[in-house]
Parts: C-alpha cells; sequence; structure tokens
C-alpha cells in the first residue's frame, strides 16, 4: 500500500497496487451474503449507490465495492399514513416519478442527481428547501432496514429515534441499508422569482433572505460580480407545474455548459478571452433559461434529474466539484470573502472557476447525529469547473479558505478536508458516533483508510 501525499498540510491519498472487487446483490439473502465473514469478502467492504461523492467514502482502492443499485425494488405507498417504502438501490428521480404519479412528492427540496435512496440517506443530500422542511434526505426516513457489518438484519422503528438518527449520514460506517420507509406529502406548487444583483447587494439580502419562508438557490459568478437569485415560496395560485422548461434548465445547467466550457479550456489558449466568452454564455443561461422558462414548479418537476447523472470515473471526472456549509447567520460576510478570494487566486496567475459556484440555504435539521445544520442554519456552498488543470491545489487553498471562516466540510464532498478539523468540527457528537462504529463493526468491516482518518 503507498501514501502519497497531496502537497499540503498533511492531507493525503491511499493508493494501491490492486483494485478492488466489486459485488452486485439483488436481493436481501445476497445482500446478507455478502457481509457474513464466512463468504471470505475482502475487506474494507465500502456500499456504493449512485456514486455522487466526490471524496473516496464510498470506494476503496483494495478490499470490496459493494453496489446496492440491484436493490432497486419500490413497495407500498401509503398515502394516508405519508409514507413510501423503498429498497436502497432506488433511484431518486425514478421514486420521484413513482410518487408523482399518485400526486404525491418528498417532502423537501433535494437535488436528486443520479443518487439512490440509500445513498441520499447514508450521505448529505440537500437542494432549495422551502421554509423549515426537512433540509436533509435523510431526515424524511421514519425507519429502515440494515445488514449489520457481520450480516445479521436489523430492523429499525419510528420509535428508536437515537438509532435513526446515528443511521443518517453514517457514511455505510454502521450497516449497508437494505430498505427505508420515507415521509411523503401531498404535491405542493411554488412560484419561482428570479432576480439579478451584485455581490454587496446580495450580502445585504441574504441573512433578510435565510430568515424567511423561502427556498433559496443562488448561483454566483465572483469575475463578474454577479448573483443570480432563484427564491421559492409555496402558492395556491401558482397554476399548474410543468416539466418541460425544468428539464430545458436542467439540460442546460448539467449537460450543455459543462460541454461547452471543457472544449473552450481545450481550444481557446488566451485566458481572457476564453473567461470572457465563457462568462458572457453563464450569464445569458441564467438570464434566458431560468429567469424565463422557469416560474413555477413542484419538487416532482423540478427533482427530475433526467440530465443530472454523476461522473464516477475517478480522475475522469467531467465537472469537478467541492462543498462546504457556512453558518446563515455570518454568510452576508462569507460571500463577500469568497468574492475576493477567487479574484486575488485568479489575479496571482493561479486557477479560475469557469462555473457558477451554487449555494442553496439549509435550515437547521437535527435528524443525524452529523448533519452539518443540527446547531443552526447554514449555507451549502459548491463550487464547480471543468478544468482539471490545477483543481487539486484550488480546493486545498478552498478547504483553507473554509477553515478560515468557521465552514463545516462534508465528508462525502468536500475535497482536501483535514482530519483534524473535521473530528474539531463535530467534537462529541462525532466522539458518539465512534463508540457506536466500534459496537456495530469491531473488526471494522467497513472502514477505509480514508475514514479511518475520522472514525478509528
Amino acid at each position: 500500500m503507498l501514501a502519497t501525499n497531496l502537497g499540503k498540510t498533511g492531507r493525503f491519498r491511499v493508493e494501491d497496487l490492486k483494485g478492488p472487487r466489486e459485488l452486485r446483490p439483488t436481493h436481501l439473502k445476497d445482500l446478507r451474503r455478502c457481509l457474513d465473514p464466512a463468504a471470505g469478502a475482502a475487506l474494507p467492504i465500502r456500499p456504493r449507490g449512485g456514486g455522487s461523492a466526490v471524496t473516496d467514502c464510498n470506494t476503496t482502492t483494495h478490499g470490496t465495492i459493494l453496489h446496492t443499485t440491484g436493490l432497486d425494488r419500490i413497495g407500498t405507498v401509503d398515502p394516508e399514513a405519508g409514507t413510501v417504502t423503498v429498497q436502497a438501490g432506488v433511484q431518486l428521480a425514478a421514486l420521484v416519478e413513482h410518487l408523482a404519479e399518485q400526486g404525491l412528492e418528498l417532502a423537501g427540496g433535494f437535488e436528486t442527481g443520479g443518487r439512490t435512496v440509500g445513498g441520499a440517506i447514508a450521505a448529505p443530500c440537500f437542494g432549495p428547501t422551502i421554509g423549515d422542511a426537512a433540509g436533509f434526505f435523510s431526515s424524511t426516513v421514519a425507519a429502515m432496514k440494515v445488514v449489520t457489518p457481520d450480516g445479521r438484519l436489523l430492523t429499525i422503528g419510528p420509535d428508536q429515534e437515537n438509532l435513526l438518527g446515528a443511521l443518517r449520514m453514517s457514511f455505510g460506517l454502521l450497516g449497508v441499508i437494505y430498505e427505508a420507509t420515507l415521509r411523503v406529502r401531498p404535491a405542493r406548487t411554488f412560484t419561482v422569482s428570479h432576480r439579478r444583483v451584485d455581490f454587496e447587494k446580495f450580502a445585504a439580502l441574504v441573512d433578510a433572505l435565510s430568515n424567511g419562508d423561502v427556498g433559496i438557490k443562488f448561483y454566483l459568478m465572483p469575475y463578474r460580480d454577479r448573483v443570480y437569485l432563484d427564491l421559492r415560496r409555496y402558492d395556491r395560485r401558482a397554476g399548474s407545474a410543468h416539466r418541460v422548461p425544468w428539464r430545458i434548465k436542467d439540460w442546460g445547467e448539467s449537460t450543455v455548459l459543462p460541454h461547452v466550457f471543457r472544449s473552450l479550456n481545450r481550444v481557446m489558449p488566451i485566458r481572457s478571452v476564453k473567461y470572457n466568452l465563457i462568462d458572457t454564455i453563464s450569464e445569458t443561461t441564467q438570464s434566458l433559461v431560468n429567469s424565463r422558462f422557469v416560474a413555477n414548479g413542484s419538487n416532482a418537476t423540478s427533482q427530475s434529474g433526467l440530465y443530472r447523472r454523476p461522473d464516477t470515473r475517478p480522475g475522469r471526472r467531467r465537472v469537478h466539484r467541492s462543498t462546504w456549509c457556512f453558518p446563515a447567520a455570518n454568510f452576508s460576510v462569507v460571500v463577500r470573502a469568497f468574492r475576493d478570494f477567487c479574484v486575488a487566486i485568479y489575479e496571482d496567475g493561479g486557477y479560475r472557476l469557469d462555473l457558477p459556484a451554487v449555494g442553496h440555504r439549509l435550515p437547521r435539521d437535527r435528524g443525524a447525529i452529523l448533519s452539518p445544520a443540527r446547531d443552526e442554519a447554514m449555507i451549502a456552498l459548491t463550487v464547480a469547473s471543468t478544468d482539471a488543470r490545477g483543481w487539486e491545489d484550488f480546493v486545498i487553498d478552498l478547504a483553507e479558505f473554509g477553515e478560515r471562516w468557521g465552514g463545516i466540510p462534508l465528508v462525502s464532498h468536500s475535497r482536501a478536508l483535514r482530519a483534524e478539523y473535521l473530528i474539531q468540527t463535530y467534537a462529541g457528537r462525532l466522539d458518539f458516533f465512534r463508540r457506536l462504529r466500534r459496537q456495530l463493526d469491531a473488526d471494522n468491516r467497513l472502514l477505509s483508510p480514508f475514514l479511518a482518518q475520522f472514525c478509528q
């Protein structure tokens, strides 16, 4: 095994000359057999759903990768109880479609793109949630069935909230999710309003918006001092929600822009010309597609995820991403600092983002022990770019920025996070989680080298 230093502050990755074995169970008995110590699966065993993580939390360079996408059956929908029971490998987009046919929707504005139910429970899944509804998908879980690291089936009911809280956002360290019962609700329509402001105006607005009964998604263009706001409010007069505008929006943001920008990065040698063109295309897309096409919607129409499929090829991703969460209470200060941070790095001859950074307001959510918003409302900020050259150094600088401004890293979506900082940030909650993990997985069957940095 080779430990390879990335060059700054002790952040590392572990590489192995041998690749992992891959298993794909399709039934409960198959899943239990995979985890049975007598089966002799190479350790560690890492469960994997849609592969949306940008860190190594759902993979391993040796051992076994356990794909759950074969567990893809949707079970009972109970409109009166407001629940649906599904297996862990069900694609969220497929679940959204299934619920919509019965006039139901997920109880929160989650961005589903390519994710599975199990993956969205085991790691943070969020979006522009309106008001104080569940900020994270995991908090919609009312009950679940989990196969323990030694192959036993464990059923957790709604009266076991503490255990549910530990299994939510547990990154597959306490067991492999087999089935979950989720809370759903009748579909509701919301209106969408759009605004274009500069960073100073946005900083003046964001505190009031974060405390209001509104869903917030915004796009930051620090090199042009532009912020595009997407504000969602429930309204009985909103009218019918249509899928086509959302699919055009999804297609433009997830497919067209990354493809065009990757091409420009390959063929355009003059940086000033290239980035001026890239920013102009981004602004035009925001003005034409988002602001004019999308006027109303519902969770069913906005969560299709038709074009948001994660690129799971290590080292060959079309779009590179990293997410940090910041307290909403002082985000007006953080967003100004972020603009200055991006501009300073570029002007010093360093890396430049070619896609807008995307932010979401996350209401306080105590559903999971390791919830990043357990103590207060947060703003999740995702930086993205199609240019791989210099990306790894940039995210190390971004992690230093996040620490400086009191950010909270996400184990699955924060590149270059420092183990020491994450341990300090989650403090006593992580200590409790570690103790529980040692009870359920005393032999470290699910513990990969990457996760051992935090959870050993």
